[in-house]
């Protein structure tokens, strides 16, 4: 596989040039500084492209070109948003970029409750909190019925363990870790120059009223077949995430989160352009899933990998476990052998040596993820040394 980083541009605080010394060959990038639905115009794509290039590196993978929320679920100005999408694909197409990553989550991209989760050997983790969630669901966002979506253990949990430790500032940093911190840096609808984010929150949950999995379903494969021409024309391979957690939240129908999701949006648009990114994380975050079988059944229709993977607790928690989980493992061997040379990038590492005090973007940290890219080039390397 091609090891790939995610890198935010040329404001990031890790260099293309540390990112050439640690082995990476392909950067995984967007023009974070183009608003949703805005079209990418082939100056701004071949200036970034360039740069890159200059440091002896290639842009490998679009991640992301955003779908517009009005793309998502319907609305008036839908088929501008579109043309717009398209011609950032063919802009992308001419400057030879092939990979494009894309979600269709309503509103909220990932979602997690504690970003510094403490591990023993005194790293940390991204971690989902589900009576957490709960709590911010019912008591903050106050979400009409929210507590009818929450079996009846998460909400003890959340009364008896959550509820007595939230003062304001609790409560602050857990809408700054859900709505905020993981969302504005990935062209994301709240910002943390938002003064009131949870009511602007409200109104993006009030856009999808009366949108269920069916109908947010008919509208991924509206958008999708409205670009394959585009795709066909350039050779453009789009994948999908999967949804992060892979479960409905938030009142929010989620669509791309188990196996019939996977094989409904697949055969909606047989195109081969049309695929999926497998991210074994957002996956594995479903005790639903069994993402070895995952990979191996959709090898042949995934287009990039993210490697990493979650443990999900008996109380319905998940935290991110090791790069050398024996499940990992599994995954890389396989897209390893069936798909040689598909971008792969680590994710969602912890933070170590001194990467809390650098101001990283949450989930990619710079030491955490060398350690992961060191570990998955290792898995590669052994698997290879197999045949």
């Amino acid at each position: 596989m091609e090891k790939t980083w995610r890198w935010f541009g040329p404001n990031d605080k890790i260099t293309l040039d540390m990112l050439r010394q640690i082995g990476v060959e392909g950067i995984v990038t967007a023009l974070h500084h183009i608003p949703n639905g805005e079209i990418w115009s082939e100056e701004e794509v071949v200036k970034m492209k360039n740069f890159i290039e200059e440091h002896g590196l290639r842009w490998s993978v679009v991640e992301s070109l955003p779908v517009s929320e009005s793309i998502k679920y319907g609305g008036s100005d839908r088929d501008q948003l579109i043309e717009n999408y398209k011609e950032s694909l063919r802009n992308l197409g001419k400057a030879g970029i092939k990979t494009i990553c894309y979600n269709f989550m309503p509103v909220l991209d990932w979602a997690r409750t504690d970003l510094e989760y403490p591990n023993p050997n005194g790293t940390s983790n991204l971690y989902f909190n589900r009576a957490e969630f709960a709590y911010f669901d019912i008591n903050i966002l106050k979400r009409e019925n929210a507590a009818q979506d929450y079996d009846e253990e998460t909400l003890r949990r959340m009364r008896e363990e959550v509820a007595p430790r939230m003062d304001k500032d609790a409560e602050h940093r857990l809408v700054e870790n859900i709505i905020v911190k993981t969302q504005g840096f990935v062209n994301g609808n709240i910002t943390e120059d938002d003064l009131e984010p949870v009511n602007k929150f409200r109104e993006f949950l009030e856009l999808y009223k009366g949108i269920d999995a069916d109908r947010l379903r008919a509208n991924m494969a509206y958008f999708l077949n409205a670009i394959m021409p585009v795709c066909d024309e350039y050779g453009i391979d789009m994948c999908v995430h999967p949804d992060d957690p892979p479960m409905p939240i938030l009142g929010l129908p989620r669509i791309v989160t188990c196996d019939a999701d996977i094989r409904a949006f697949l055969d909606a648009v047989p195109n081969p352009h049309n695929g999926l990114t497998f991210c074994a994380g957002s996956l594995s975050a479903g005790a639903h899933n069994d993402v070895v079988e995952l990979a191996r059944k959709y090898a042949s229709r995934t287009h990039f990998v993210h490697a990493r993977i979650c443990k999900v607790l008996s109380n319905g928690d998940f935290k991110e476990s090791t790069h050398l989980d024996p499940r990992l493992i599994e995954v890389v061997r396989i897209f390893e052998k069936e798909r040689p040379g598909v971008p792969m990038r680590v994710d969602h590492a912890p933070l170590m040596l001194g990467d809390g005090e650098m101001g990283y973007n949450a989930g990619y940290s710079f030491h955490g993820r060398m350690l992961a890219l060191g570990m998955i080039l290792g898995v590669m390397a052994a698997v290879n040394e197999g045949d």
